[in-house]
């Protein structure tokens, strides 16, 4: 049951991560990648610290700070440059799909450093949901801008730093919990990112901020950052990274279920097909197929599982 929960709050980080595509295109006309993340992660921070600090959990041991603060650089900072500058060269469809294949890269990425193995069981669900991606967007991907490479090889490697992230960051989590790892984590990143942003003059734009602009950044710090990378921490304390990167299928569901709500863009064959094999692929990767048994199981085997 605890691994189902991991899984649920992996699957709902991933939905509102896809409702934070739009936000973030939206703002990408308005100032720079840096200053975006830096409104995320800073009001991101801000609103978790608090909550860090009233639940009295462990804060990461000194030994660790250092780590800690490294994979905030890499996750929240080096992942939102990428994940921001990819939107401004490629649509938000084409975004979507290249951010889906971090479960692929989580797959072949922990095998290939010892942390998860490598199951067939496993890889079919891969497969199986990114091509769920594949048939959602199909409408989507016919037609791109010029360049719009350059934006997919961006989000490509903003996906290999999530999925870096989530391999390394495993064991500090378990140390520490999920709120208190994230506030510090975060930290580093939203630091990083304001100090950059301050030196390059990114801030300069926001003094023409209207309240569609303003209400962009609020959300994309209160729902695309403390909220979702909350429950992204929360779910790999309980489950493997592998089973926490393919809910990251649902994030284009999510935008193009946004778009439909909100945008009155029109809901499709290829989105329902795409959502039924998504969700599929999700059960495949996340369930375990249980081996045929002749006679009572070895008690110390059903402790094993």
């Amino acid at each position: 049951m605890t691994e189902a929960w991991g899984v649920l709050a992996a699957v709902l980080s991933s939905a509102l991560g896809g409702t934070s595509i739009g936000a973030t295109r939206f703002l990408v006309s308005a100032i720079d990648p840096l200053a975006i993340g830096s409104f995320r992660f800073g009001i991101g921070f801000l609103l978790l610290l608090p909550v860090a600090l009233l639940r009295g959990r462990q804060w990461p041991p000194r030994r660790d700070w250092p780590a800690v603060a490294g994979l905030g650089l890499l996750f929240f900072a080096a992942f939102p440059i990428l994940f921001n500058a990819s939107l401004i060269f490629t649509t938000a469809a084409r975004g979507a799909l290249a951010l889906s294949t971090l479960p692929l890269l989580t797959m072949v990425v922990g095998a290939a450093l010892g942390s998860e193995p490598l199951t067939a069981r496993k890889t079919a669900g891969v497969l199986v949901a990114i091509s769920g991606v594949s048939i959602a967007l199909l409408t989507g991907l016919a037609t791109a801008p010029a360049g719009a490479w350059h934006g997919d090889l961006l989000m490509v490697g903003a996906a290999l730093c999530m999925a870096l992230y989530s391999i390394w960051s495993k064991p500090f989590i378990r140390r520490s919990g999920p709120i208190s790892f994230t506030t510090l984590a975060m930290a580093a990143g939203a630091a990083f990112l304001i100090l950059a942003s301050v030196l390059r003059g990114s801030f300069a734009p926001v003094a023409a901020f209207g309240p569609p602009q303003w209400f962009g950044a609020l959300y994309l710090g209160a729902f695309g950052s403390a909220l979702t990378f909350y429950l992204w921490a929360f779910a790999l304390e309980r489950t493997t990274p592998t089973r926490v990167a393919i809910s990251v299928t649902v994030n284009p569901i999510a935008a193009s279920l946004v778009g439909a709500a909100l945008l009155d863009e029109p809901l499709r064959w290829n989105l329902v097909v795409g959502i039924v094999t998504v969700f599929a692929g999700i059960w495949i990767a996340t369930t375990q197929s249980r081996p045929k048994t002749t006679g009572e199981a070895d008690p110390a085997l059903q402790e094993l599982r």
